[in-house]
């Protein structure tokens, strides 16, 4: 099963916004996962598949290549996209 955090600032608002979107995109594409959402600061304790957060937080992710950043957080067709993109790019479906 896929592990997946959802990444904003405080990681209470946003991240948990990124984390509903993304669980009905993986859904919409039948992708089992676990998603979790954190803060910037401890996100980098955890391990993960993948990284979902917002287009503002790409300067923290500049060394990773398992970050999808979305452009709005609540559009899950973006998120659907991004997600299928980056899946099929890493032979994941």
């Amino acid at each position: 099963m896929m592990r997946i955090i959802t990444v904003c600032g405080l990681g209470v608002g946003s991240s948990l916004i990124m984390k509903m979107t993304v669980d009905s995109a993986m859904n919409q594409l039948g992708v089992k996962c676990s998603i979790e959402h954190w803060d910037m600061g401890t996100v980098k304790g955890k391990p993960c598949d993948l990284i979902v957060t917002t287009e503002e937080f790409q300067k923290n992710f500049q060394d990773q290549k398992n970050v999808v950043y979305l452009k709005n957080m609540v559009d899950v067709k973006e998120a659907k996209e991004k997600l299928e993109t980056y899946l099929k790019e890493n032979s994941l479906l």
